[in-house]
């Protein structure tokens, strides 16, 4: 198209076009109208089903701006960028209206409430590989929480990478295909790419990662002179990646984030670490079929507010290994759960506390609306009486949560005398400040009144005056006010009205009273709202100068929130206070699946019989009861039993009371699972090869103070090979002389159980089962010894299986036990191979696996 031809707005939109990344959709505003053009206009078209037209010779689509937000979800999801070109100025006849660049929303930088899910937290990330190892920053421009962490192996830094779940990553321009090319099936890139793949990744220049200019920004984004007070050195590593988050978000908010308070380092060795496999192994944060429901972080969570969501989730991201921290955690839900009343006071005051966290956030970063100031107000309201119901507790650890809470009066009188009850969520609409709090806003808003009750009356007294009955005064946006009379009362119209518009059904008219009153309407509304608007500045000023006691009041909150929840649990599930100490052992008395057994209770409803969940005692010690293997038939129950010694050891490690009789849990650094069977076709992976991937994770970083829990190695491949894997697995984990890592082996090789005559920190375990008439009761209880066998003819007769094929299983099952290889076959197949007997020398210094 010829410059010429350009028009002053189309000028405008390139101008601001030209400047955005890529991928990025501009929504230009128009009027009532955010409309796109060109390309944009073809993409939005198609991704947010709106209306494709034309105007001049290229295409437009449009979507009205009150319902932009709904729109701008949709763009977001589809892991689309939009950036908003707003009117800066009030539009005036014959003049361009003057238009800038106000926000980018991208999917990690997004802060506005309808785009972010309330109980969930909202990251973006940062990550640099470099030869001092890796570095990860990570911020939620939300709420303000900005971290980083740094070490020299990605398996450290994996875990917490996986936990935080972000929306969008940061990295450096062409290191993805550098990784894509050190990476093998397994390794720590294999994983991190696998990752990427599921993450809107948006690349930065290598310089935006430098470290020193990442310490300059952090510095002036903080207003601080060092990060000494976080416990950060200038050159620690990962600055550069907290420069390049900052630099981002900058660069999408058009302005500096005014929400980040302050920076903290993650280090690996202060949390219990769980890797990415073990996370969805577990169903920690969501259930293999998907979301949360079934999954751990579900099963514990009775929380009221989004903030205290969140905290729960913050908790089970970077479990602690802090014993005096996990104390007094336990202490407060002790404290709840013997003083049911107060508990249940609270959990119904925190049910109308809002998300001060996330208002704060927006109104620092000037997205401002009256009905969040509103949430302020309500929050603080609610503070005097969660406060009367904490004090008989002074003197116990829920003092630590009572002093911070600032119930800060002076600001709810202002905020209770100042906003109406019921608030607009748009500051233009108006009629948000209450009668009696301006007398200037007063004494408008009574000018609107009265011109309004004149027009009113102006109606009736015309009517009388010309005879005309159906004489309407009316009012529209593009004649303002207006007289209307028919075209059959026409000859009635008096001299002084002045002609206006003239219809199919009748005419409009003026009067110059009209014409005045219209003037001091329209000044008087104008004026008031102009008004309306000043004092409301000066509420968002008052409130955010209160912003760091109500930050940390809203943080109070929320850990209120999670244990007052977790008391709740703890009352209704009969869960036990763990004892937590520095130790190598976990000993647990009648332990259950916190999950399974809510599900179980559920199912019952409504249902006869039992369906209880059957409890089962554990003690582990790596220094003598180091591995215990556990045989028996399939649906019997052992994956259900090692996954609930996880969850328990996860559950204590959080500061939660767990499903229990009786708990004693030594701190561990890891946990680490290798359970189920599921093939990985999007990476080329098999099912054998995801199983020997994560078992390899396994024996390469687990320590003497890990747990492990292994369900079936070695099913994946050939009995032989299977089986070999298997016993060399177990022989690896019991290499050290004096210790090694807690493991619970679940399997279904029986001639695993042989192992005990010769490691002596291995014992037998078994998940018995009943038989009667050749059938089979599971009994769900898991006891010293060895399975004799594995039932699983038994199993498949349950599943149902055709009697006939049952019958001649059996009948083949026989013949190879007996070690008679002439098994007769029914229809022409290949010859079943015996399986054979596998002997253990009894040698101590060397296993001899096939005699």
């Amino acid at each position: 198209m010829a410059k010429s031809k350009i028009t002053p707005m189309m000028q405008q939109y390139f101008e601001v076009k030209r400047n955005l990344p890529s991928n990025t959709l501009l929504l230009f505003r128009l009027g009532d109208f955010y409309e796109m053009f060109h390309e944009d206009a073809e993409i939005g078209a198609r991704l947010l089903g709106i209306t494709l037209t034309k105007r001049s010779d290229y295409p437009m689509a449009g979507i009205p701006f009150h319902a932009a937000e709904n729109y701008i979800g949709k763009a977001l999801a589809a892991g689309k960028k939009v950036a908003i070109c707003d009117q800066v100025e009030t539009a005036q006849p014959g003049k361009l209206v003057k238009r800038s660049l106000t926000r980018i929303l991208t999917p990690g930088t997004t802060i506005e409430d309808n785009q972010l899910e309330s109980t969930r937290n909202h990251y973006i990330a940062a990550l640099e590989f470099d030869k001092d190892g890796v570095s990860l920053a990570w911020l939620d421009l939300s709420t303000g929480e900005f971290q980083i962490a740094n070490s020299d192996n990605v398996d450290d830094i994996l875990p917490v990478l996986s936990s935080i779940d972000p929306a969008e990553m940061l990295i450096i321009e062409g290191e993805r295909d550098r990784w894509q090319a050190q990476a093998h099936d397994g390794s720590s890139q294999d994983e991190l790419l696998h990752f990427l793949s599921r993450r809107a990744i948006t690349e930065l220049p290598g310089y935006q990662f430098d470290v020193d200019s990442g310490g300059r920004t952090v510095l002036d984004t903080l207003g601080v002179i060092n990060l000494e007070g976080f416990g950060i050195a200038l050159n620690h590593p990962a600055l550069g990646c907290a420069g390049a988050l900052l630099f981002y978000a900058t660069e999408n908010l058009c302005a500096k984030p005014e929400n980040l308070a302050s920076i903290a380092e993650y280090r690996s060795d202060n949390s219990l670490l769980i890797d990415p496999a073990t996370q969805r192994n577990l169903e920690i944060f969501e259930s293999m079929r998907g979301g949360r429901e079934g999954s751990l972080l579900n099963a514990i969570n009775e929380t009221k507010t989004a903030s205290g969501a969140r905290q729960l989730e913050q908790w089970l991201i970077a479990p602690e290994r802090d014993l005096s921290e996990l104390e007094r955690r336990q202490n407060c839900i002790e404290i709840l759960v013997k003083s049911p009343i107060a508990c249940s006071e609270i959990q119904d005051l925190l049910k109308a506390v809002r998300d001060i966290s996330r208002i704060l956030g927006r109104m620092q970063n000037r997205l401002r609306n009256p009905r969040e100031l509103g949430g302020i107000r309500d929050t603080l309201n609610q503070l005097p009486a969660i406060l009367d119901t904490l004090e008989p507790f002074k003197d116990s650890d829920l003092s630590s949560i009572a002093t911070r809470i600032h119930p800060l009066p002076h600001l709810v009188e202002l905020l209770n005398r100042a906003l109406k009850e019921e608030l607009p969520s748009n500051i233009s609409d108006g009629g948000y400040i209450a009668k009696g709090y301006d007398e200037k806003l007063d004494h408008l808003l009574s000018l609107t009144t009265d011109n309004k009750m004149w027009l009113a009356n102006l109606e009736s007294e015309e009517r009388e005056r010309t005879g005309i009955k159906n004489l309407k005064v009316k009012f529209n946006n593009a004649f303002g006010y207006f007289i209307e009379v028919s075209k059959s009362n026409l000859g009635l119209v008096p001299e002084d009205y002045i002609r206006k518009q003239t219809m199919v059904n009748g005419e409009r008219f003026v009067t110059e009273g009209l014409k005045q009153k219209e003037k001091e309407i329209f000044n008087a509304e104008e004026n008031s709202k102009r008004r309306e608007e000043e004092l409301f500045a000066g509420l968002v000023e008052a409130i955010l100068e209160e912003s760091s006691p109500l930050r940390e009041t809203s943080t109070a909150l929320a850990e209120l929130d999670v244990l007052c929840g977790w008391a709740e649990i703890s009352r209704h599930w009969d869960y036990c206070k763990p004892e937590l100490e520095d130790s190598d052992s976990i000993d647990i008395k009648q332990g259950r699946h916190p999950v399974v057994e809510q599900m179980l209770k559920k199912e019952a409803l409504g249902l006869a019989g039992s369906h209880t969940f059957v409890p089962n005692d554990v003690s582990l010690s790596a220094s003598e009861s180091q591995i215990h293997l556990i045989t028996g038939p399939n649906m019997a129950g052992k994956s259900t039993f090692i996954r609930q010694v996880a969850l328990i050891t996860l559950m204590a490690q959080i500061g939660c009371w767990v499903p229990a009789s009786q708990a004693r849990i030594g701190i561990v650094d890891r946990i680490f699972s290798r359970v189920g069977a599921s093939d990985d076709l999007a990476r080329g992976n098999s099912t054998f090869m995801v199983e020997m991937n994560e078992t390899a994770n396994i024996l390469n970083n687990a320590t003497q103070n890990s747990l492990i829990i292994l369900d079936e190695i070695g099913r994946g491949t050939s009995t032989y090979d299977g089986l070999s894997i298997a016993w060399s697995v177990v022989e690896h984990l019991h290499r050290q002389t004096d210790a090694g890592p807690k493991t619970l082996f679940a399997t279904h090789y029986q001639e695993l159980t042989q192992l005990d005559k010769h490691l002596n920190r291995l014992e037998n375990h078994s998940v018995s089962v009943k038989e009667w008439n050749d059938e089979i009761v599971f009994v769900r209880q898991v006891v010293k010894g060895a399975a004799d066998r594995s039932y699983g003819i038994q199993v498949a007769r349950l599943a149902g299986l055709p009697q006939p094929v049952i019958n001649r299983a059996k009948e083949i099952l026989e013949r190879l036990e007996s070690d008679d290889a002439t098994v007769t076959v029914s229809a022409p197949q290949p010859r079943a191979k015996p399986r054979k007997k596998i002997q253990v020398e009894d040698d101590s210094s060397q296993l001899d696996l096939f005699g």
